[in-house]
């Protein structure tokens, strides 16, 4: 059976207007991800696309305007999961002998305004129920995640700034990241309210951009000459809790202790957590869900852990989402590029020292009141 590896990540300059359409995006980051490897356009057979802002095209379309013939293609239709999942999915296709090189690209093009407008008809529940009563898009619905996560485990703005100014610092360190000036806690809790408790720091600013990686075949790996990195594991899980109308849980708890009984690690053996960070809340739903602390227990473990790349735990390590930017469905992907990156110890100021396994996970698919779409893998480098 043919082994799946990462052997190459892709980014585009992130923008926060749009200077340039979508297509620039996908190719800037396409291009980036198989010159690094030294693969050439078309040995690939192979493509997923995750993407907001491309329909009416899609995942086909994109291999045809690439110039690919693919024997495989997935479209990401898991929202902030979809990369993650893309990962996950191509590494099946090819120990299936599906596919022998799979490009997985997520990236959209957005201001905060188009990406309102896109959130009003999100989802059908979201476009009948949810947008007629002036929800107040996701920052509405996730307002309602902290103020519960608050009120059952007494979670505080302090610690949840903790994440905000650990994850500034590390976007200083990421030439890509569209927030260059330090945060201070202070300015994280004076900061505007933008839906209570929610304030400004602890949502992500919409912009342009696209990340990817590129799976392949350990033989052709081997021919690239880079590091490769294996698919340890990764679970996906959805709609996991048909009753509750709230993402407390969200789903992860469900397939953790699976996840990493499947890759062969412990929680100790991780030297890095990629976390998906729409909001500062969900960041540590994530760490109480994977088992790095007690449910409930992200505040106290955020008071006593070093976050930071210097840390016990490092975490998000190129700045996430909440400062190198959202870039639509490339927030789901950010994740895995930067887990790559660190892992083939290609970070520059920012790497890790000695990182060989990695966390990434994905959610999304904001529906009724809720994130439906919840996915982790753990990443192994393979010497």
């Amino acid at each position: 059976m043919p082994e799946p590896v990462v052997v190459s990540y892709g980014s585009s300059p992130y923008e926060k207007r749009e200077p340039h359409e979508l297509l620039w995006h996908l190719w800037q980051a396409a291009r980036a991800c198989l010159d690094r490897a030294g693969v050439e356009k078309d040995e690939l057979d192979g493509l997923t696309l995750a993407s907001f802002s491309y329909p009416p095209g899609n995942v086909v379309t994109l291999g045809e305007h690439f110039g690919l013939r693919l024997r495989w293609a997935e479209q990401g239709v898991f929202g902030g999961a979809s990369g993650v999942v893309a990962v996950g999915h191509a590494a099946d296709a090819i120990r299936a002998g599906r596919a022998r090189a799979v490009l997985c690209l997520a990236g959209d093009v957005f201001t905060v305004a188009t990406h309102d407008a896109m959130l009003e008809s999100f989802t059908p529940a979201m476009r009948d129920y949810l947008a007629p009563a002036g929800f107040g898009g996701a920052n509405g619905i996730f307002s309602l995640v902290q103020r519960r996560h608050s009120e059952l485990y007494g979670t505080t703005r302090e610690q949840l700034g903790k994440i905000a100014v650990t994850l500034r610092e590390h976007a200083l360190l990421n030439p890509n990241a569209l927030f260059k000036e330090p945060l201070r806690l202070e300015e994280y809790l004076d900061a505007r309210p933008i839906a209570e408790p929610l304030h400004l720091f602890d949502c992500v600013m919409p912009c342009s951009g696209d990340e990817d990686g590129l799976v392949v075949e350990e033989e052709l790996a081997g021919r690239t000459g880079r590091p490769a990195i294996e698919v340890a594991a990764m679970r996906e899980l959805h709609n996991a809790h048909p009753g509750l109308p709230l993402s407390l849980p969200a789903g992860f708890e469900v397939y953790a202790d699976e996840l990493f009984e499947a890759a062969g690690v412990t929680r100790a053996d991780v030297d890095l957590v990629e976390l998906y960070d729409d909001y500062t809340i969900m960041v540590a739903v994530q760490l109480e869900s994977y088992g790095f602390c007690p449910i409930g227990g992200a505040g106290a473990f955020l008071d006593g852990t070093d976050i930071s790349i210097r840390g016990g735990l490092p975490l998000n390590t190129g700045g996430g989402q909440l400062s190198c930017g959202q870039s639509g469905a490339g927030g789901g992907m950010i994740a895995v590029t930067e887990a790559v990156q660190q892992l083939q110890h290609e970070a520059g100021a920012r790497q890790v020292q000695g990182a060989e396994v990695g966390l990434v996970s994905g959610f999304g698919l904001v529906s009724y009141g809720k994130g439906l779409c919840t996915a982790g893998a753990i990443l192994r480098r393979h010497d």
